[in-house]
C-alpha cells in the first residue's frame, strides 16, 4: 500500500467515541489459517495526548512495531507516529518517524544489508492517518458511503496517498456461540496522476485492506484481511482470548 499518488486534503474525522486505557490481544494469521504472530495493542492517556502501541511478535523472530501518538479534542488529529518492521517476515525492513507537528519525516531503510536514512519535510494534511486507520473506522458512521483520508506512503520515498473508505456488506461471527455482526470496510488505495494510469498496466496496484467493525455503544475492530508491506502476502488479524491451562486437581492422592 505504500506507493506514491497525489492526495485531496479532507477534514479531520470528528471524534464520536473517545478513546482511553486499553489492553487487547490479536493473533495474525496467514490465507491458510497458520499462525504466524501474536499481537498486543496498549493505549494510555497522558495528558491532552493518548499513546498507542500495537506490536505483532512473529514466530519467526520478526517484529512489527507502531507507536502512534495523537489528541482528540473535537477531532482526531495526529501528533506523532514510529513504525518499524525488521525479521525474516519482511524482505525491506523499515524503520519510519513521522512528526506530524513539524512536517519531519525520517525512513531508515535496509536493503542487501545496506542501510539508507532518508529525511524529508512534508505539509501534511489535517487528516493525516497513519497508525489512526482502525481508531478512525470506529467513529465513522456505517450510513456514510465514502471517507477519505491521508496517508503518508514510505517506499520508495515519503508520499502521500489517498485512502479511499467504504462501508460494504454485513458480515457475521460468533462468539461463544452467539452471533453478532460487523460492518466490513474496503479501504482503496487511490493513486493519482500518471502513476495511477500505470500501476494496473504494471500490476502495482496495491490490493485493498478490508477491515470490520462491530458498532453500537462501542464500536470495536474485529478483524482485518490485507498487506503489512508493499507487495506482500495477506495476512488477517483478529482479536484473540488468553488460553488458559488445564486445571489441576487438587485432590490428594489415594483418597
Amino acid at each position: 500500500m505504500l506507493l506514491q499518488c497525489s492526495v485531496l486534503s479532507a477534514a479531520p474525522i470528528s471524534v464520536r467515541h473517545m478513546e482511553g486505557t486499553t489492553h487487547g490481544f490479536l493473533v495474525l494469521r496467514n490465507e491458510q489459517g497458520k499462525e504466524l504472530a501474536e499481537g498486543e495493542l496498549t493505549q494510555v492517556v497522558k495528558g491532552r495526548r493518548l499513546i498507542s502501541d500495537l506490536i505483532f511478535h512473529f514466530k519467526d523472530g520478526s517484529v512489527d512495531d507502531e507507536t502512534t501518538v495523537y489528541s482528540q479534542r473535537g477531532v482526531f488529529r495526529l501528533l506523532s507516529d514510529h513504525h518499524v518492521q525488521k525479521g525474516p517476515s519482511f524482505p525491506h525492513p523499515m524503520d519510519v518517524s513521522i512528526d506530524a507537528s513539524t512536517g519531519q519525516v525520517t525512513v531508515i531503510s535496509s536493503d542487501n544489508g545496506k542501510k539508507k536514512t532518508e529525511t524529508d519535510h512534508l505539509d501534511f494534511p489535517p487528516d493525516l492517518a497513519n497508525g489512526l486507520v482502525q481508531t478512525l473506522l470506529k467513529n465513522i458512521s456505517p450510513d456514510t458511503p465514502e471517507t477519505k483520508v491521508a496517508y503518508l506512503a514510505t517506499t520508495p520515498k515519503p508520499r502521500l496517498v489517498t485512502l479511499s473508505i467504504k462501508p460494504q456488506e454485513k458480515v457475521t461471527f460468533r462468539v461463544a456461540g452467539r452471533r453478532h455482526r460487523a460492518t466490513r470496510y474496503d479501504i482503496k488505495i487511490e493513486i493519482g496522476g500518471i502513476a495511477g494510469v500505470i500501476a494496473p498496466i504494471v500490476g502495482k496496484q496495491p490490493k485493498d485492506i478490508y477491515i470490520s467493525v462491530i458498532g453500537g455503544k462501542a464500536p470495536t475492530f474485529v478483524r482485518m484481511e490485507g498487506e503489512l508491506y508493499e507487495g506482500g502476502p495477506v495476512w488477517t488479524v483478529e482479536l484473540s482470548s488468553p488460553v488458559w491451562p488445564k486445571t489441576q486437581s487438587s485432590k490428594p492422592k489415594g483418597k
